[in-house]
Order: C-alpha cells, then sequence, then structure tokens
C-alpha cells in the first residue's frame, strides 16, 4: 500500500510544474523564435517533376467542372473506342495498392508510381467494379453539369443495391479522380463536415465572412468544399493541432488562444480529406509553425502521419493533402514520466499497440527523424501508452494552464 508521501509526491511535482510557467510572452518566446525561421525560408517547394527521378509517378491536380466534363467524356470514349476495337469494354485505372506507392525523402511524403491496371467488364474479377466505375461516372458528370455538390453518403444512396457498402463507392470514387487526374473535390463529392477550428482566425465561405473567435466553444465546421473558402488571416503565433475533440473542447473552453494567440483545429481522430486540405492552405497562406498535440500511443503517430507524410488511400493527391514540416508538441512517451503522469494514469500497451510501434519504426519517414525514433524506442521498451486526458489527472485545467505553457515556454517540440 502506497504511503502518503508516495501518493502525494505527482501533485507535489504538478505543483512545482505550475510554477515554473512564465508570463505569456515569455511562454512564447520560442514559438516566435520557430516563426521567424519559417517565415525567412524562401527556399521554393520542391515538386517531382524538378527532382527528374527515373521512375514515373502520379499526381492529380484541381480541375473546374467544365475541365471533369471533358475528362469523364474522354474515358466513355475511350471505352467506346476499347469496345469498337474488339478489345472490350475495358478502363485503364491507376493502381492505388501498398506495392505501388513510394516515400520520396526529398518531399518528405508518399506518391503513387504511374502504373494502371485494366478493368475489364468481360472478367469476372472485374465486371462488378468496371460497372460500378461506369455509374460513378455517370454521376459525377451530373453533378459537374449541375455545378452541386452532395457528400459521400449522398452518392452511396444513389444506388444502394449496386454498391451495397459505402466502402465500394468510396473506394472506387478514389479510382476515378486517380484515372481522370483531378483531386476528389473536383468531382463534386465531399466527406460529411468532421473537423473544427476556433481561435484568432477569420476567412470567407463562400463570400460569409467568418470569425473563429465567435463561434462559441464548440468552434466553426471546417468546411467541406475548401476551395470556397479564401481571405484567410490572423495574427496567430502557430497553429495547434489537436488529435482528439475532448482535448479541442477543453482548450477552446479556457479559451486558451486568447492567451497565447492561435489557431486551434481537430478532426476528431482520423483526419478527413476537408481538414487536411484545411490544415494545408491555413499553412500556406499564413506561414506560421503547425505544433501537434497526439496521445501518447502508437495510433496518435499514425494520425500525425497522415497530415504530414499522407495516406495510402489517397498517395495520388499527396502533393495538396500533406503539411510536411508539422512539430510535434505532444503528449510524447518522455514526458510520462518528466510530467509524472501518475501510474494509474498510464495504459499496458496490447501486442497489436507494440507490433504497429515497431512498424512505425521501419517506416521511412520515421527513419529519418532520430528523435522520433528515440520516443518510439520508449514507448515500445516500457510498453506504455498514455492519452491527452491523463494529463487531468492533476486538474482539468493542466492541459491549458501548465503542460502545454511549459512546453512551449521550453521549446519542447520535434
Amino acid at each position: 500500500m502506497l504511503t502518503k508521501k508516495k501518493r502525494d509526491a505527482p501533485a507535489e511535482k504538478a505543483l512545482a510544474a505550475r510554477k515554473r510557467v512564465k508570463s505569456a510572452t515569455e511562454v512564447l518566446a520560442e514559438v516566435n523564435k520557430l516563426a521567424v525561421i519559417l517565415k525567412g525560408n524562401t527556399a521554393v517547394a520542391r515538386t517531382l517533376n524538378g527532382l527528374q527521378l527515373p521512375q514515373a509517378f502520379r499526381e492529380v491536380v484541381e480541375k473546374g467542372a467544365d475541365a471533369v466534363l471533358d475528362e469523364v467524356e474522354s474515358a466513355i470514349y475511350q471505352a467506346a473506342v476499347s469496345i469498337l476495337n474488339g478489345d472490350g469494354f475495358t478502363y485503364d485505372i491507376p493502381s492505388r495498392g501498398r506495392a505501388n506507392q513510394q516515400y520520396i525523402p526529398e518531399l518528405d511524403r508518399i506518391v503513387l508510381k504511374d502504373s494502371k491496371a485494366p478493368r475489364t467488364f468481360a472478367s469476372v474479377k472485374t465486371c462488378r467494379s468496371a460497372v460500378i466505375t461506369t455509374r460513378i461516372l455517370q454521376l459525377v458528370h451530373e453533378l459537374c453539369k449541375k455545378r452541386i455538390h452532395v457528400t459521400k453518403r449522398d452518392l452511396f444512396y444513389t444506388d444502394v443495391k449496386l454498391f451495397e457498402e459505402q466502402n465500394n463507392s468510396d473506394s472506387i470514387l478514389d479510382d476515378v479522380a486517380c484515372m481522370l487526374g483531378c483531386t476528389r473535390s473536383s468531382l463534386h463529392v465531399v466527406a460529411s463536415e468532421k473537423g473544427v477550428v476556433v481561435g484568432d482566425l477569420r476567412f470567407r465561405e463562400d463570400g460569409d465572412e467568418i470569425d473563429c473567435q465567435k463561434m462559441g466553444v464548440g468552434g466553426k465546421a471546417i468546411p467541406p468544399n475548401v476551395d470556397k473558402v479564401d481571405g484567410i488571416r490572423s495574427n496567430a503565433l502557430f497553429i495547434l493541432l489537436v488529435e482528439k475533440d475532448a482535448a479541442f473542447m477543453r482548450l477552446a473552453e479556457d479559451r486558451f488562444y486568447r492567451t497565447y494567440p492561435c489557431i486551434i483545429m481537430t478532426a476528431k481522430g482520423q483526419p478527413d480529406v476537408a481538414s487536411r486540405l484545411f490544415l494545408r492552405r491555413l499553412k500556406e497562406v499564413l506561414k506560421i509553425p503547425v505544433l501537434a498535440l497526439v496521445d501518447s500511443d502508437p495510433y496518435g503517430l499514425r494520425i500525425l502521419s497522415v497530415y504530414m507524410k499522407g495516406s495510402m488511400n489517397m498517395s495520388y493527391d499527396s502533393s495538396n493533402l500533406t503539411t510536411p514540416d508539422i512539430k510535434w508538441l505532444g503528449v510524447r512517451p518522455s514526458d510520462l514520466d518528466r510530467f509524472n503522469i501518475p501510474e494509474q494514469c498510464r495504459l499496458p500497451m496490447t501486442d497489436e499497440d507494440i507490433k504497429t510501434g515497431k512498424k512505425l519504426m521501419e517506416e521511412d519517414f520515421i527513419m529519418a527523424n532520430p528523435e522520433w525514433v528515440k520516443e518510439l524506442e520508449i514507448m515500445t521498451r516500457t510498453k506504455v501508452k498514455a492519452e491527452i486526458q491523463a494529463l487531468s489527472s492533476f486538474g482539468f485545467q493542466y492541459l491549458s494552464e501548465v503542460y502545454l505553457p511549459l512546453k512551449l515556454q521550453e521549446g519542447d517540440w520535434i
């Protein structure tokens, strides 16, 4: 049984940490230095074409409705030509499998190799997917012609018996975007609103003026049509990217962004396309640092990697969806002892957790960052994980009043 002295030790250390927090100006000194470095970096962003690699890769670009209409009609025309030539009803679909993806260190993101596979109606293996592809092309043509947008769920319900599951229509929608050489948003199909943002940020959304400091503690939903966002303005010093909604709500309610001028956003877990596009747009326009707050477990780091390097599923659009230079602020495995997180708030890693952590250490982009490797080694060695909410053991506002200010004050990000 723990003695009273041992039970009180974490609380006493938490109180000592609270006393180390300086004024807001002093807390933000290191953030200001990082921002100056970032704004002073005038290097031109590297591109795949600029690297002149021997392997051909496939990337997509944003296209207007008329351009997408032309691409859809061209795809159907090519299918008709294939039939007339006696080769049958076939589409040439870019291969999006893992084996066809590659991490490019110079770009610090995942890209898609330019390799195609036939999707033939006459084949038992690909017949159904060829039919779904045709139906998706028809629906996209209708949307672009009418200049309207629908959600992926709406698209699924246009032909439930054919699609059977939304995963089927979602996957082939990505195939179609890749085949037509355009971003998925160019197809006028968007995901339902998921991400939210709050803080020192103002912008226009389809002509309406939005002030994210006047949206209450729930924040402003990130628009599914990010292409309708313009006029972005802010006096924020950094963007705080938060993994979970619970931490976002705590920071929003505490008005963290008023004491430490920032923009706080979350996609409530695995990031959706709109949140990734929005973050990249903010970073490009405002040119301020992005600091990430995620759980101290392999999945928190996996989520962060999707923002930074891209996802396997949408590697064809990584140039538009990734924000490579995000700094990992916390919660890091080394923070658990450093901030004296109580044992009862630490969770044992499962075998699957440990396996995921070890796989992460084998990823090229992880190996390129020794500090990340070091943190993952601590995690897999101790076999312990913790959520952001573990910080609440010292008080519900410890996150906003002590942990984050100290991390910012010390420039403790990697």
